[in-house]
């Protein structure tokens, strides 16, 4: 059994608006256009106290990081981001090293903002770039220019001391050299960390409304294999350390916290439409959800209730590890066996082990579990084997 004083703790705050949906995006978004009616000080009570409502279950932990994710967290007015933050550091603490993320569109309507972001406590701004062409970025449905997502860069490194950007590839039509020269042109910003994402087909979006009748044709499994290995090998000549199958830093302490909380299978609260969260009490890990829709996420929280969870669940052994297996293995560092054993009371599969070590796709020195670079493009597959 893991106590909870064994976890760090995170909190995710969702914030769900966008002015438009992207059309490979499948999250929790709703559009609210570019007029955006929202009630910004009804949001920010309604935040700060869902927060208070799950503030005892930290058991007296202090936070590791807060990520404001979305949506289109940049949309938040400054005043609504700096609440939950003291709303935070009041009801649970911080630790002295906390980091708080913020998530921003590279427009100039958003770069506006960066300073107030700042001024109320995000000390990393993660900008959702996704792409160094503006014909990309038009069939991608973004609402930026290159020259917009330059300049809020600019912005970006004149406000916070650690940012972070995204791209998207292996895009249809994309040729490996032009990836090749983004990439190049990417690195020479000198992020202090980069997310490289392969574009991926979701249910239910516009894109798999598209692929279904022939209009966009994604890559097949081999093409975006060698963009993935040549994209690795691209940023670790460059200094980039690849600690995640997508994110790259020059040095662990740039690392997202944040993020690394998930793939470690550590706590995080999660409020807000939509958000989901993995809380260890009384001995078992338990994972919450929140109502989606923002109308009645609001009045779920503003009645008597105070928070809009719809499912609290204890997750059984084999829960933790079905959720911890695929996690773990994206992480370059590995992770103990001995963790995967407590979290589902019983060790994994020594056959299989064995099978999959000696095809090469992953060790266990040191009993640490590792993927091989050859076992990275099928680490799902991986971890499911592991767990029959």
């Amino acid at each position: 059994m893991i106590a909870a004083e064994d976890f760090k703790l995170g909190l995710y705050v969702h914030w769900p608006f966008c002015q438009k949906r992207c059309p490979y995006c499948d999250f929790n978004v709703h559009e609210v256009g570019p007029d955006d009616p929202t009630d910004h000080q009804r949001w920010a009570s309604a935040l700060v106290r869902e927060l208070q409502h799950f503030a005892p279950l930290a058991q007296g932990r202090k936070l590791t990081s807060i990520f404001f994710g979305g949506g289109t967290p940049s949309l938040m007015q400054p005043e609504t981001v700096a609440a939950v933050i003291l709303a935070a550091q009041t009801e649970i603490g911080f630790r002295n090293d906390i980091e708080i993320s913020l998530e921003a569109n590279p427009t100039s309507t958003d770069a506006d903002r960066f300073t107030g972001y700042r001024d109320a406590g995000v000390n990393r701004l993660s900008v959702g770039v996704q792409s160094l062409r503006d014909k990309a970025l038009l069939a991608l449905g973004r609402q930026h220019s290159v020259e917009e997502a330059l300049s809020a860069l600019d912005v970006a490194r004149s406000v916070f001391d650690n940012i972070s950007f995204d791209l998207m590839y292996a895009r249809p039509r994309q040729t490996f050299k032009d990836w090749q020269n983004e990439l190049a042109q990417a690195l020479a910003l000198k992020p202090n960390h980069i997310s490289l994402y392969q574009l991926t087909i979701e249910p239910n979006t516009i894109f798999e409304q598209l692929t279904r009748k022939g209009l966009i044709q994604p890559k097949n499994e081999d093409d975006t294999a060698d963009f993935y290995i040549a994209t690795r090998q691209a940023l670790e000549a460059a200094g980039y350390h690849g600690y995640e199958v997508s994110n790259h830093a020059p040095a662990p302490h740039l690392q997202s916290q944040h993020n690394s909380l998930y793939w470690r299978y550590q706590d995080y609260i999660g409020i807000g439409p939509g958000a989901h969260g993995r809380l260890t009490t009384g001995g078992a890990k338990v994972a919450t959800r929140q109502h989606r829709a923002p109308t009645v996420w609001l009045d779920h929280v503003e009645s008597d209730a105070g928070h809009a969870t719809v499912t609290q669940d204890r997750l059984t052994p084999e829960d933790q590890l079905a959720e911890a297996l695929p996690f773990g293995l994206r992480l370059s560092e590995g992770m103990p066996l001995s963790h995967y054993q407590a979290l589902a009371q019983a060790p994994l599969n020594a056959a299989h082990l064995d099978t999959l070590e000696r095809e090469g796709l992953l060790t266990t020195a040191d009993a640490i579990l590792k993927v091989t670079d050859e076992g990275r493009p099928v680490i799902d597959a991986l971890a499911r084997y592991l767990q029959s």
